[in-house]
Order: C-alpha cells, then structure tokens, then sequence
C-alpha cells in the first residue's frame, strides 16, 4: 500500500499526499482520485476543506509565539 504522508507547510496549508479518503460531514467521498489535496488551516478558504490560497491575503501564522 502507498504512503500517506501529512505535511504541514509554512504559513499556508496541510499538504496531503498518497493514498487516503477524505470525506465530508455528511459522509461524502470528497477528492475522489485525487492523490495529493491541499487542507485550507487558516479558516479564509472559500472553498473549505480546500485550500485556496486566502491565507496569502488573512496574515496566516501557525508559528508558534516567542516565549
């Protein structure tokens, strides 16, 4: 079986890749035949759960604060 791999990139989206199943609240297979799709962590995607590049225009950061 193919790796799934989660990758979080900088500023912007979770980058998932391999052979995996995503599917909607409702239950619905979403993404079907794809094998890498982009999860929108920012909340600004208009097309959630993809991302859609908003996070470039909302000042995204997932780096954690200075202590």
């Amino acid at each position: 079986m193919p790796e799934t791999t989660i990758e979080t990139l900088p500023k912007g989206p979770f980058k998932v890749s391999g052979d995996f199943a995503l599917k909607g609240t409702d239950g619905t297979q979403l993404a079907d035949d794809k094998k890498t799709v982009f999860l929108c962590r920012c909340g600004a995607s208009k097309n959630k759960p993809f991302c859609d590049g908003a996070h470039k225009g909302c000042d995204f950061d997932n780096e954690p604060a200075a202590a």
